[in-house]
């Protein structure tokens, strides 16, 4: 006799499609469920992303984190690394650090270099555990060498700022192009400012411009706001206060709070947007809320 519980769960996948709609994805979509529910680790990674993003299937972080659960305990370590963030985020789950902090260490043992580089972001900050750069700077170059191109974007930025490591902006800036290259866009950023100030390599303005194009294309929002210091500054862009509107307000509506500030200086200003006080001062209070503090105001006798 088929049980209620392995009936509900494949009901509420089919629901998920056929709202989803028609599309060659829904196949695949409903290979991999089947695959899961057979017991296949790998297809239950897949099927859990799938669902964490909602790609050709309704959004659902909670059943997502279900299906990365079982494909962690089935030996899929890539699922240990998404599911160790999203408790640390207390997305689809009830936020547990510790529980977090033990799957992402789980992954990076396991080989997941995903897992190396996000453990590494935990010792640089000091988030559940102690704060320890030079242990990061291992796990870095441990994912880096592992082909994980964020983690040679974050063991770029110590090179560049000389934190636990000698400061060397030639490495730096080899390792932010491998980064750059492999669509880690922070590293697009830091090679661009490298450019910008000519450290470790030649200072081209132009150049610092295009790898702030590029990182903002990637979705990067601090691309987005360097990119829009260049065009209104003018410094590797010809000088457009309207395009540094636009890709300010590409940054801000990314939660970029110093790019909210800057294009409330352009609304007061009426530079490249038409003036409004009212908008400055909204953007203002946007910019403090996403943690810009030049744009909160001062406590009385500061």
């Amino acid at each position: 006799m088929t049980s209620t519980h392995s009936i509900v769960p494949q009901l509420i996948f089919a629901a998920w499609l056929a709202v989803a709609g028609c599309h060659p994805g829904n196949a695949e979509a409903k290979r991999l469920n089947r695959a899961c529910e057979s017991g296949d680790a790998t297809a239950c990674h897949q099927i859990g992303l799938k669902l964490l993003k909602g790609e050709h299937v309704l959004r659902d972080e909670a059943r997502g984190a279900v299906l990365l659960t079982r494909a962690c305990d089935g030996g899929v370590f890539e699922s240990c690394a998404r599911l160790g963030m999203l408790y640390q985020d207390g997305t689809g789950v009830k936020q547990d650090s510790t529980v977090g902090l033990g799957l992402l260490q789980k992954s990076c043992e396991g080989g997941a270099m995903d897992g190396c580089s996000r453990l590494g972001v935990l010792y640089r900050q000091g988030a559940g555990v102690p704060r320890n750069v030079g242990r990061a700077a291992d796990l870095f170059l441990q994912a880096c060498d592992g082909g994980e191109a964020t983690g040679c974007a974050s063991l770029g930025e110590l090179y560049a700022a000389g934190e636990s490591v000698t400061q060397d902006f030639v490495r730096a800036a080899g390792l932010f192009q491998k980064a750059c290259d492999g669509k880690a866009f922070s590293g697009c950023v830091g090679l661009g400012r490298l450019h910008a100030a000519g450290e470790g390599v030649m200072q081209q303005d132009s150049l610092a411009a295009d790898f702030y194009e590029k990182a903002c294309e990637g979705h990067d929002p601090t691309g987005c706001l360097y990119l829009g210091d260049r065009y209104e500054t003018g410094k590797g862009r010809a000088q457009d206060f309207g395009r540094a509107a636009d890709w300010y307000y590409r940054a801000c509506a990314s939660r970029q709070g110093e790019a909210c500030f800057r294009l409330a200086e352009l609304h007061q200003k009426g530079a490249g947007v038409f003036r409004d006080t009212e908008r400055a001062e909204s953007l203002t209070r946007q910019a403090c809320e996403y943690g810009y503090q030049p744009a909160c105001p001062k406590p009385r006798g500061a």
